[in-house]
């Protein structure tokens, strides 16, 4: 998990690593976890400005600490003490994200990825936001990780669903879950853990499960996105609501699918 994210994290296509959008401020707070479902360990980072990869960040924090969230400047402060590649401002820099932020501050606006998509003129490259995975082992273990930016032109040391275990990021013995979308919803509707109660409390599918929380609870209330989830089946649901989630799969047997609306 965590060295997929990293490749998606170099990409500066992505909301993640090097392509993280911009805060109101000029600069960049990333967020990022893991977690393992056959022990429950999880590690996540929060805000951090330096990390090339905060995903690895997370991971540290998940093996080197006895700890699950840290945030900047103790996040950073950790993985330099651990020797992590650290980049300046520079490195994140990309052309299109600091227009973003141009746009939406003219507008008054904290902005998701995919909101462009509601521009005069829609560019379909913007709807390359958070980055995720999930995956299940040859022993049937799961596991999930996130990575994100955030919002263009955030304050305040905004933080969102991605780092927050149980909300974006989600690993147990009977499935992993990993979130895109408006992460205030799905903070407040905790989805990555609900969707592990519906399967553990109804008995509920895991396409079932997903189907409830994305359509039946989020949308409703205005949590736009979606996720990718596995179950220890490997079965793989891939749900949203947004009018378009950047996503791939492979199942066992080697089929593969890339999608986006």
């Amino acid at each position: 998990m965590e060295a997929t994210v990293r490749s998606l994290e170099d990409c500066p296509l992505f909301n993640a690593g090097r392509g993280a959008v911009f805060t109101h401020d000029g600069h960049h707070e990333m967020d990022a976890a893991i977690m393992d479902g056959a022990t429950r360990r999880a590690g996540a980072v929060a805000g951090v400005r330096t990390v090339q990869n905060p995903i690895q960040a997370a991971r540290l924090v998940m093996e080197a600490t006895e700890h699950v969230l840290l945030a900047y400047p103790g996040a950073d402060e950790l993985a330099r003490e651990h020797g992590l590649p650290l980049q300046p401002p520079a490195y994140f820099f990309t052309q299109q994200r600091f227009d973003q932020l141009q746009e939406a501050i003219a507008a008054g606006r904290v902005q998701l990825d995919h909101a462009a998509a509601t521009a005069p003129v829609p560019d379909p490259n913007w709807k390359k936001g958070t980055v995720g995975a999930v995956a299940r082992d040859v022993r049937g273990h799961l596991a999930a990780a996130t990575s994100t930016g955030g919002m263009t032109n955030k304050r305040y040391s905004r933080i969102g669903d991605a780092p927050l275990i149980g909300a974006g990021t989600w690993a147990d013995e009977q499935c992993a879950v990993s979130c895109t979308g408006h992460g205030e919803f799905f903070i407040r509707a905790v989805v990555g853990h609900d969707i592990a109660c519906l399967m553990a409390y109804k008995g509920l599918s895991l396409a079932e499960a997903c189907r409830v929380v994305v359509h039946d609870k989020l949308a409703p209330v205005g949590g736009e996105g979606g996720l990718i989830a596995v179950d220890a089946a490997g079965q793989l649901v891939l749900p949203f609501n947004s009018e378009g989630m950047y996503r791939a799969s492979r199942n066992a047997a080697g089929e593969e699918v890339v999608e986006i609306y």
